[in-house]
């Protein structure tokens, strides 16, 4: 029997499952192999007992892709979720979302909340200017006055979507205004710091139309770009993203260097872009400059690319190619 998890708590996993739903766990072979489940993935059941409603994750099907945080599985749609006021607009951490967006391949829908109660029209100019000049589609809500759900709604069709952002921003009260009921439990910000409250302690895939689906997840700020290379980062932004870019340096950074061939688009770049691109850099930077003087890179059992995982083969259990084995056949004989 194959069923979508769309809940975890401790060791037990609640599958959707064509029956209704399943209480089950995971297999001590899948333990063994080190083989992690999450919400959203699609898993073959066994041992299934009709009275209990309890069964066995065998393992773990179809998955096409995997956020690495939060780790929520075969996601088609990612719904950035930043407040215009009580938290105030954060563009740096909306550019770390994006950034990390880009990174699983995933093009983010940004979702304004809080509409009601922001009277900065400065602020709607700039998020515009920014994000609609390169690419990014918004839609401005308000979940407590019912504004902008209807946009909201048309890109989480036929979807499954997750909803990402700091804590506070409305992500569980859009949830709310979607499915029209109380669902998911709210929290008002913190009058002493100012702040979001965690209200959402784990991810839940949630049924709110045919074939779409939307998962609530923990708010979470602390997103650094320290497990990648510097020349990795301008991958993440769209405005060096296939671009042929000419300049003096093979691995430059576009951060200031003399001679830089990718000056106009640096000049033609919002300087909050900019600002949060050369942040980002510093902090591949450390990366680099740790593994560097490790100067062993652990071999790992999986590797991750362009959103797949594929297993790979310990050195020590390599096979020697035939044409290497003749190599050394002929050195033998000489």
């Amino acid at each position: 029997m194959i069923g979508r998890i769309f809940k975890i708590f401790s060791d037990f996993y609640y599958v959707e499952t064509e029956i209704g739903t399943v209480e089950a766990k995971l297999r001590t072979v899948l333990k063994k192999q080190k083989e992690n489940v999450y919400t959203g993935d699609y898993v073959e059941l066994e041992e299934f007992d009709v009275n209990s409603k309890q069964a066995f994750i065998k393992n773990v099907v179809n998955r096409t892709n995997l956020i690495t945080r939060p780790k929520v599985a075969n996601i088609t749609r990612v719904i950035i979720v930043s407040s215009l006021k009580e938290p105030d607009l954060n563009f740096e951490q909306l550019n770390r979302y994006i950034a990390h967006c880009e990174y699983h391949n995933i093009k983010p829908i940004l979702c304004f909340n809080k509409e009601d109660i922001n009277s900065d029209e400065k602020l709607y100019t700039k998020i515009q200017k920014i994000y609609n000049k390169i690419g990014y589609n918004a839609v401005f809500t308000s979940a407590t006055k019912n504004l902008g759900i209807d946009n909201l709604k048309c890109y989480l069709k036929d979807n499954t979507s997750m909803l990402c952002g700091s804590s506070g921003v409305g992500k569980s009260s859009l949830i709310n205004a979607v499915l029209n009921s109380a669902k998911q439990k709210t929290l008002a910000v913190s009058e002493k710091s100012k702040k979001g409250v965690h209200t959402t302690r784990h991810c839940e895939l949630i049924d709110i139309d045919k074939n779409s689906y939307i998962i609530d997840t923990p708010g979470f700020s602390h997103l650094k770009f320290d497990f990648l290379l510097p020349q990795e980062i301008q991958t993440l932004f769209v405005e060096f993203k296939n671009k042929e870019i000419n300049c003096k340096y093979k691995n430059c950074l576009h951060t200031g260097e003399l001679d830089c061939g990718a000056k106009n688009i640096i000049d033609d770049m919002d300087e909050e872009r900019y600002k949060s691109y050369k942040k980002f850099i510093a902090e591949a930077k450390i990366y680099e400059e740790n593994i560097s003087k490790k100067s062993i890179k652990k071999e790992t059992n999986k590797k991750f690319n362009q959103n797949k995982i594929m297993t790979k083969i310990s050195h020590k259990k390599r096979v020697q190619s035939r044409k290497t084995k003749n190599q050394n056949i002929e050195t033998d004989e000489i």
